[in-house]
């Protein structure tokens, strides 16, 4: 049998902590607007961090399935872009300290990795795992952004109400590591935002928002919050400009407020039979001129 530890190496010291809540994201699931990507990224770029812990990625990654980027000059290769699945320290704006788990999400040995984090998290006393990321919802960008919160425990998700009843969806990383970390009194919970299906390719600066504020609510940990709310309204003031400039966008985005309000209003009929929806495919692609033109500007 393997043995867990062999996953990973810690870096220097190990940190005396108490009780820190552990964040986690991992790149390659569903992550509608980038929600997760985005939220965990602003944290590694507003907050100064250090490694705790390295992951053998030669182990976990299927380099032919995500190949990494290298870099030909003239004659040569100058570069290669490996990944790195790292475990940091960082503390938030009142100095508690926490843990950031980020990186590529493992193509192997999904159960030995969650054995070594079950380890890891043991060793340094972590309290709680929290994962997020984005979903993509029929939901229009100008109603508040929901969420649904999942945990180990009810007691965790502070009895919030699923739009879900039971449903088979493909596995990940970060599920498994809530179920089976959770079965073994680890306490583990997640947010899964709420994104508009038609924005689910773009960065969504908003969502991120929405899962740094719910992490907040659900951990007490305070972050910096004001680059990123910038950059939310700048993508809102953005996506309001295109659509106020299509007629068919306009009504496109009155229907979903419809269908929206309908339904947060409970009534049964969410919509009159009459009333036409677009699918989310139209909607995205009524939204690819807006999307290419922003990365256009943004490179």
């Amino acid at each position: 049998m393997y043995d867990p530890t062999d996953l990973y190496r810690l870096d220097g010291d190990v940190p005396e902590l108490t009780d820190p809540v552990m964040l986690y994201h991992f790149e390659g699931f569903v992550d509608a607007g980038g929600a997760g990507r985005l939220a965990l990224g602003h944290l590694m770029a507003e907050l100064d961090h250090r490694v705790v812990a390295t992951f053998d990625v030669d182990r976990l990654i299927d380099y032919r399935s995500r190949r990494p980027i290298m870099v030909f000059d003239t004659d040569r290769w100058v570069e290669a872009d490996m990944p790195e699945l790292s475990l940091h320290l960082a503390h938030d704006l009142t100095g508690t300290p926490f843990l950031l788990l980020t990186g590529p999400e493992p193509d192997r040995e999904w159960e030995l990795f969650t054995e070594a984090i079950g380890m890891l998290a043991t060793r340094l006393n972590i309290s709680k795992m929290v994962t997020i990321h984005g979903i993509p919802m029929g939901v229009p960008h100008t109603r508040p952004i929901g969420l649904t919160a999942h945990g180990s425990r009810p007691e965790l998700i502070n009895g919030q109400v699923s739009p879900f009843g039971k449903v088979q969806v493909p596995g990940s990383v970060a599920a498994l590591l809530e179920l089976r970390l959770g079965s073994k009194g680890h306490d583990a919970l997640g947010y899964s935002i709420h994104v508009p299906h038609y924005l689910a390719q773009a960065e969504y600066p908003q969502a991120a928002v929405t899962a740094l504020e719910a992490i907040t609510r659900g951990t007490g940990l305070v972050f910096p919050m004001d680059a990123l709310r910038d950059a939310a309204d700048k993508t809102t003031a953005e996506i309001e400009e295109q659509i106020q400039a299509s007629a068919e966008l306009s009504g496109a985005i009155a229907g979903l407020e419809q269908q929206y309000d309908a339904f947060t209003a409970g009534k049964d009929n969410l919509l009159a039979e009459s009333t036409p929806m677009p699918t989310g495919d139209e909607l995205a692609a009524q939204f690819e001129a807006f999307l290419a033109e922003r990365d256009d500007r943004d490179g």
